[in-house]
């Protein structure tokens, strides 16, 4: 059995922090056809809600993940490592900004399209990651 060190900390925050941000994402995506139902205004209040804690998370993937790299020596990994990781940035960035365009709109149209981009580049990000570890 291996000790809980500063290592495990820090994938044990950054874990927690992915699973916030995409698994809420999902949840939330689930719950706004029985939300239209209870009240148009429903989804914009949940979503608004979700978002208070949300964003905290995104903040700390991001942190924790940059913590993760920072431990990492690049230059000894392989080109595919690199391809990966710029590919799970790219997602990660793309998710971000998806996500604010969708917090701030008013447009359903826009609201729609920066959802959906926003749980893609969020899904795109995790299984990325997930490919930087096991890959």
């Amino acid at each position: 059995m291996n000790d809980f060190d500063l290592d495990s900390f820090r994938i044990f925050l950054h874990l927690l922090a992915v699973s916030v941000w995409v698994g809420g994402q999902i949840v939330l995506a689930a719950l706004v056809p029985v939300l239209r139902g209870i009240s148009p205004d429903a989804p914009r209040l949940v979503a608004d809600r979700f978002g208070q804690v949300a964003w905290p998370f995104f903040t700390l993937a991001v942190v924790t993940g940059i913590w993760n790299l920072a431990e990492v020596d690049i230059a000894d990994r392989s080109t595919a490592y690199s391809v990966t990781l710029a590919v799970k940035l790219l997602a990660v960035t793309v998710a971000g900004i998806a996500a604010a365009w969708h917090s701030n709109t008013t447009s359903a149209a826009v609201r729609g399209i920066t959802g959906a981009a926003g749980l893609i580049g969020s899904v795109v990000a995790l299984a990325f990651g997930v490919m930087m570890v096991w890959g």
